[in-house]
């Protein structure tokens, strides 16, 4: 996907990652009992944040990130058809290792 956004200040852009329409046991789940995704893959990061001397503070973050955020954080748009949410890097809780954009998909 080329992404032609690109996030100020210690922002970023994540591509949430769904989760499963059918439990273990076979039972598919309506949109509505869904859990909000809290998973995602980032797409594209900003510069970084600014310290008191105007300095740059690099981000945690790169592209290709598989990050955990707060359930209700960030404000979701849609660009060609796909949600994507941006973040400030704040309301990013973890970075999953081993997990990259290649895997999230099945």
């Amino acid at each position: 996907m080329s992404l032609n956004l690109k996030p100020l200040g210690d922002r970023l852009v994540v591509e949430p990652i769904e989760q499963e329409e059918m439990t273990a046991s076979g039972i598919v789940l309506p949109e509505t009992a869904k859990e909000k995704p809290q998973k995602g893959n980032v797409l594209s990061v900003g510069p970084g944040a600014r310290d008191d001397e105007g300095k740059r503070i690099a981000m945690d973050v790169t592209v290709g990130d598989v990050v955990l955020f707060a359930k209700y954080a960030g404000t979701e748009i849609k660009m060609d058809g796909k949600k994507l949410l941006i973040l400030k890097e704040s309301d990013v809780l973890a970075i999953l290792e081993g997990e990259t954009a290649s895997k999230k998909k099945k």
